[in-house]
């Protein structure tokens, strides 16, 4: 459903106030999106479960307190990256790619992701 007027003249009003007041915070949450957060969960998760691994393989001998420790970690590293990574599933190939608000698609994307994309465009329309 699309915003009314007024409506859009006030998320407009408060962007506007948000960018004098706190310009950096702006900026960010311009540049941020859900998928950002949900790739650097993914990353702490693999950082947690191959160190809840080594947690595992190096003290699992001395005590196993500590391996069972490790076993924990790896299990709860395990369960952010599920979690997240269905996140990242629910998004779009375009969602994904998509630049940042400013930047420059063409670097972003890059010459080769473009040709590819063009490449199946002109094999699209052949079909047709």
């Amino acid at each position: 459903m699309p915003l009314s007027e007024h409506e859009q003249r006030i998320l407009a009003q408060l962007e506007e106030s948000l960018t004098r007041q706190d310009p950096h915070f702006a900026k960010n949450v311009r540049a941020t999106s859900v998928y950002a957060h949900g790739g650097r969960r993914v990353r702490w998760g693999i950082a947690g479960f191959i160190a809840g691994l080594l947690i595992l393989v190096l003290f699992f001998s001395h005590s196993v307190a500590l391996g069972l420790l490790g076993v924990a970690l790896m299990f709860v590293s395990a369960i952010v990256v599920e979690r997240n990574a269905r996140l990242l599933g629910r998004a779009s190939w375009r969602d994904l790619t998509r630049p940042a608000q400013g930047e420059d698609p063409t670097a972003t994307i890059g010459p080769r992701t473009r040709s590819l994309r063009e490449w199946i465009t002109r094999q699209r329309r052949r079909q047709q």
